[in-house]
Order: C-alpha cells, then structure tokens, then sequence
C-alpha cells in the first residue's frame, strides 16, 4: 500500500499480449523502451499463457474487455494490465482529438500515416450475457503491431506537460477496467423473492395478458376522476392538455411544477409517476432480465463518460431506487460493507486549487460544509453547502452570486481556480484534471459541417435545458453552434468537469488499492457509483473490509494529489441488506 506513482505507473516487468489469428494467442516480453525484448512466442492456450508467467507485474493487451472476461472465467486474475485503448481514448483527449476513432486499429492506422477506420459499434448488453463489449470486428491485431502502438503511446505520454501525471491516470484507467471486468463477474447480490414481494406491495397484481398492475390502473382512473374525463397519465402530452382544459398552465409533468398546482388531479399523478417509473426500470420484466443465479450482472463500464465517471451498459446500475435496495442481501454468513464519501466534490477542490483555507477544512474528518459555514457564512451550513455547490456546478447568479461572493473572499484560491476553468471552457480552450483527462474543446464548425448537420450558420442551437450536459450526452464528442448561450453551458461543464474528473481519478485509484488489499481475501468488489463503492465479505472479514477501504482512500489522496493536508473520510456501514445502508 506504499507504492509511489512512479512504482504504480512504471513497471518494468511487462509482457505484450495479443489473441492470435486461428487460435491461440502471441506472448513477449517488453523492454523499458516498450519494444520487444525477446521474439513473440505462440501460445495454445490464453489462459495457461498468462498463468505460466506469474512474475508478470503488468499485462499489455489491446483492451480488457477483449481478453479479461475469458482469463477470468479460466480462473485467472492479473494483478495489473495496460489497456491500449483505454489509454487511446486518454491521449487522444489531451491532444485535443477527442471523439476521433479510438480502437488500436486506429492507432495503428494514425502511426502509419493511413487511413483511419471507425470504432466498432457497440453493442447492448444482453440480460444475462457475459460478453466482450464491442462486437468482434475483422481480423485480431497482430501483437507487433499491437507493440508498435504501445511504444507510440509511450512516447506520446512523454510529450505531455505532466508524463509522470499522465502515466498514473493511464495506470489507473487500466486497472478501473480490471476492477470493472472482475465486478462484471461477480455480481451484486440480489433476492428475486424480496424484490418480487416490493413490487406486490407497491404496485398490487400484475393483470394478465401484460397490462400494468393493479396500483397504476386505480391511479390512473383517480387521476381520470380528478380531471373529470379520462387522461392517460403516462402520456405528458394527455396531462398537459387536460390541466390545460382544467384552466391550469403547466408546460411538462415533471415533479417541482405539478407539485405546486393547486389541483385534486396532483397527488395521485405524482404517485402515479413514482410507481410508474419503478414498474418500467425495476418491475418484473427486469428481474427476469437482469437477475440471475442470485445475482444482478450489468456492465460495468470503466470511464464511460467524458469525466472518467462510470457507467453501465444495461441494467440500469448506477440508478436503482432506494426501495428496490431491499433486495440487494448478502449471502448467508457474508456481509455487505457500503462506504460513501463524505463531501467528495469540496475535498477535491480543495486538493486541486490548493487553497490553504479550504484545505484546512478539508483536512479534518469532520462535517465539511459545516466548517466553511462557520468560516464565511455565520453558522449557516445551508447556505455553506449551497455555497461550495454553486461554485463546482456553477450557481453564479441571484442568491448564488452572493454566496459565491462571500465564498471568494474566504476562499479565492479555490473559487478562482474554477472560475479559470469556466472562461477556459467559454473559450473552447482545453481543461483538465489534476491528472491530465480532457475535455473536449469546443470547434467552430465551418459552413459545409454546419449544413451537413443540418444547422444554418446564423441559427442558435438548442440552450443547455434543451441539449442537458449530463451523463448521457458526455460520451458524445461536442460541435457547438454559434450561440452565447451554448458557450456559457460548456463553461459551467468546464467548471464543474475539473472537479468531478479529478474526483474520479482518485475513486479509480482508491478501487485500483482496494482491490490489491482485498486479492488474498474471499471479499469481492460487487458495486461501484462515483463516490460508493459496496464488498460482499463474509461476516468476520467486514471489520478488515472497512480498515482496507479508510487506508486506500488515503493512499489514493496521496498518490493523485500528492501532499497535501486533505482527508478523504467515508461514511461507512456494514451491513445485510443495501437499504439499511443510509
């Protein structure tokens, strides 16, 4: 648990990977220069390849997705790998060329001076499957080749402003990947029956012939009753136009404004809503899906969003209601060890704007916000939180300006490092995470792109309510028009992009020294989510889980920040059931 970075980032001792063409696979040793150190071998076997080398420290392959799944499933586990694309996708992103093809084919082709193919499209998971993510696609990558493009990669990691910076994100990267493949594996724990009597209990019998249960047919003939004719209140076109025929002006159906009507229609639309919502993300059909053998097995996605936060590929993991938690139990005997970072967001501000205030307060594993409010806002910890919030997600206006004001002048080195990142962001500049992920500069589209897309040179594009900048539209390479407005949306996603990226290269440095922790234990990784991460453990190893957890949230402070006096506590529960975590 004391490597320094540089022992993480830097292993000497690789091997080069690569699934050979008509079976097998071709094997050889790296140099430091990332050249082959010996000819490639031809092995029969994957598996038996990589168990056969057990001084390997690090596994170079083409993508973890393509090769782990399978040693797994051998019951093989490496101790650290170099995903290439997953390093591609990193590169390209700090050269400014995020969204262009990231596959090492790519690579190759870019190295070579050829023509560059697409990326495979990826595919949806299947319920129940254990698959690669992307479909197979043409002939494997022949292993010198495959070296060709690593010693290239290595190369242009020295070209960055900050190598040994960029090396660790890369590292860790690759062993979110691991981390991702093994949870994959092992799915989180899941009791069909308790979910099934959550779901009789919220939404009554299932009619037959597939209609919905009972519950959502009563509301919706209550909500019929309110209005006085019927309504379908799954469609929001139906209620919009019957408040309206009511005399009530609403413009959607979302929760904040029909909540404020004045209306008997109200109360019985939002609980229809609410039931709705878990009757289609988490009702029967999911579970037949999604749960099989005890357990619920999405995909994990490492990095799957522009910020490096997580997603998953099916499933619906990083959303499940607090309700349906119930049914997520630990085995007979075995435990579930929930930890959940206490004010992740500030802490990290406060390591990467250096402020030595905010670092004061974030060096205690006391209640944050309650700190700063009694530094510039007289005992407030509301205002404090709303405070400290608006200055990560950019709340500058109205009360949010005045919170920010005060929040300057006791803090100015931290609010000034996320005011940089929003005018760097308003000026289709480049920004990055203490460790050196990237967001997308914004590029003026020339004439000929912006009728290709179908935007007229002097028309606005939608502002940020109409195109969200939230988990789903991260992943998406980004051409703005010409609109201010769009300009102001990138400079908050700036903003708010140099906090939540730096957050999540260290949660992937804290899983990458908590799974070391835990490889001689029967604990397995089973949940990760941003700022939680979930051990299925057996009873008497819980207390060890949670020590395990405390230290590689330290060491990754550490290693992502280096020294500084900020502390990265967790809330921490152990558990049987999920919903009695919180």
């Amino acid at each position: 648990m004391s490597d320094p970075p540089a022992t993480l980032a830097r292993m000497t001792d690789r091997w080069a990977l690569a699934p050979a063409e008509g079976g097998g696979v071709d094997v050889a040793p790296l140099g430091p220069d990332g050249l082959p150190a010996a000819p490639v071998r031809r092995e029969t076997d994957l598996a038996e390849a990589v168990r056969s080398r057990p001084g390997v420290t690090r596994w170079v392959w083409r993508s973890t997705a393509e090769v782990y799944p399978d040693l797994l499933a051998s019951g093989v586990r490496v101790e650290r790998a170099y995903d290439i694309e997953a390093a591609e996708t990193l590169l390209l992103g700090h050269e400014g060329r995020y969204g262009e093809p990231r596959s090492a084919a790519a690579a190759l082709a870019r190295l070579r001076g050829g023509p560059v193919p697409p990326d495979p499209a990826q595919r949806q998971a299947e319920p129940g499957a254990q698959s690669a993510l992307f479909e197979p696609h043409g002939t494997p990558l022949p292993l010198p080749d495959l070296i060709a493009v690593y010693a290239g990669q290595q190369r242009r990691t020295d070209a960055t402003a900050h190598p040994d910076r960029m090396r660790l994100l890369t590292a860790a990267e690759s062993a979110g990947m691991l981390v991702a493949a093994e949870m994959n594996r092992a799915g989180l724990p899941w009791r069909a029956d308790v979910h099934r009597a959550v779901l009789h209990d919220l939404l009554g019998e299932r009619y037959a012939g597939g209609g919905g249960p009972r519950r959502l047919a009563e509301l919706a003939d209550e909500v019929s009753a309110a209005f006085g004719h019927r309504v379908r209140p799954d469609l929001p076109a139906d209620v919009v136009k019957a408040f309206a025929r009511a005399g009530v002006k609403v413009t959607s159906t979302r929760r904040w404004e029909i909540e404020s009507v004045d209306h008997p229609a109200v109360k019985p639309l939002l609980e229809y809503k609410k039931l709705y919502r878990i009757w289609v993300a988490h009702g029967w059909s999911w579970l037949q899906d999604w749960v099989r053998d005890g357990r619920f097995r999405p995909e994990f996605l490492a990095g799957g969003t522009v910020t490096g936060r997580w997603v998953t590929n099916g499933g619906g993991a990083l959303q499940i209601p607090k309700i349906i938690r119930r049914a997520v139990v630990a085995d007979p005997g075995w435990r579930l060890v929930v930890a959940d970072a206490d004010q992740m967001e500030p802490r990290v501000l406060a390591a990467i704007s250096r402020d030595p205030g905010l670092m004061e307060v974030a060096g205690r594993e006391s209640d944050l916000y309650q700190s700063v409010s009694d530094r510039a806002f007289s005992g407030d910890r509301a205002q404090a939180k709303l405070a400290v919030l608006g200055a990560v997600y950019g709340q500058t206006s109205g009360d949010g300006l005045k919170n920010l004001a005060a929040l300057r002048r006791r803090f100015p080195k931290a609010v000034a490092y996320v005011d940089e990142a929003a005018r760097a962001g308003q000026e289709g500049r480049l920004v990055r995470t203490w460790l050196g992920r990237t967001c997308p500069p914004a590029v003026r589209p020339t004439e000929d792109a912006t009728e290709e897309a179908g935007i007229p040179p002097a028309q606005e594009e939608p502002g940020p309510a109409a195109r969200p900048w939230g988990p789903e539209a991260e992943a998406r390479p980004w051409v703005p028009g010409y609109a201010s407005t769009d300009a102001r949306a990138r400079g908050r996603f700036a903003r708010n992009f140099v906090v939540q990226g730096s957050a999540a290269d260290w949660a992937l440095l804290l899983l990458a020294a908590l799974r070391r922790t835990l490889s001689g234990m029967a604990a397995e990784l089973v949940f990760f989510q941003h700022d939680e991460v979930i051990v299925h453990c057996p009873e008497e190893e819980a207390a060890t889980v949670a020590e395990a957890i405390r230290q590689s949230a330290d060491l990754a402070g550490r290693l992502t920040f280096g020294p500084t006096p900020v502390r990265f506590p967790f809330t921490t529960a152990v558990v049987e059931c999920y919903a009695d975590a919180k």
